[in-house]
């Protein structure tokens, strides 16, 4: 038994002088000056090996993170499949009419006065009233080429909504002035000869808005989201500007 513990001590401390005798040979190998080069290429490359292998762990770890968000939304798309599924194997018999959803409420004020002040005041039958020009809605690829720092965070559907609210600007504006002079009481002449007095030789023909009229029969306000949104019809080629007399003339083309 004590001579295996000592044949086991011996081979210990053999191993123990195997190693310090190769310390000692690679420490004088280092200092030879014929392998000082190599070892210093062999450092960098462990270096460089160093710094690949890191990026490459955080490129697995990017990469598990995409695999986690792709295995998300692929669960949210059979969510959302199985139930288009159901609806489309489900449809009422009966549907319900289809309702937009941008919708401006009505602004009830001086256009329903100005009907009202026709029916009452117009003996004869009502002539055929002339059309009343309006702004083209956006189609969706005209919105999709409107540059992003323009629109900022509009939506197609605001947009549109801004369309409609100068439209029955134009359009209150309009049925006044095409209105007969003997029906109008006070308050519509007033606005009538305003809206004469608005007019130059440059909107002729045409049909404009002023920022009067703008508040007058809408509830927009004249802010800086305002003037972004003109700034987007005009790019778009829906209005122009005609200056003059300190006014801001917004021509329909």
């Amino acid at each position: 038994m004590a001579g295996a513990e000592l044949e086991d001590l011996c081979s210990h401390i053999n191993e123990k002088i195997s190693h310090v005798k190769i310390i000692l040979q690679l420490k004088n190998i280092g200092q030879d000056p014929a392998l000082k080069t190599a070892f210093w290429k062999i450092r960098n490359e462990m270096t460089l090996l160093n710094d690949l292998l890191n990026k490459l762990e955080l490129e697995l770890q990017y990469q598990e993170h995409i695999r986690n968000s792709l295995r998300e939304l692929q669960e949210s798309l059979d969510r959302n499949y199985k139930e288009i599924r159901n609806l489309a194997e489900n449809i009422p018999p009966h549907l319900p009419k289809v309702v937009q959803s941008c919708v401006v409420e009505p602004n009830v004020n001086l256009e329903e006065q100005v009907k009202i002040t026709a029916s009452e005041h117009s003996k004869k039958p009502p002539k055929e009233q002339k059309p009343i020009k309006e702004i083209l809605l956006l189609t969706s690829d005209e919105f999709d080429n409107v540059p992003g720092y323009m629109k900022s965070r509009l939506t197609y559907c605001q947009i549109n909504d801004f369309i409609k609210e100068i439209n029955k600007a134009v359009a209150s504006k309009y049925r006044i002035l095409y209105l007969p002079k003997k029906t109008m009481n006070s308050s519509i002449r007033n606005l009538y000869h305003r809206f004469i007095e608005d007019e130059t030789k440059d909107t002729k023909r045409h049909y404009f808005v002023v920022e009067a009229d703008i508040k007058e029969f809408t509830n927009l306000k004249i802010d800086k989201r305002f003037h972004v949104l003109l700034n987007i019809l005009r790019h778009c080629r829906r209005l122009s500007e005609v200056r003059g007399g300190g006014l801001v003339r917004y021509v329909i083309n």
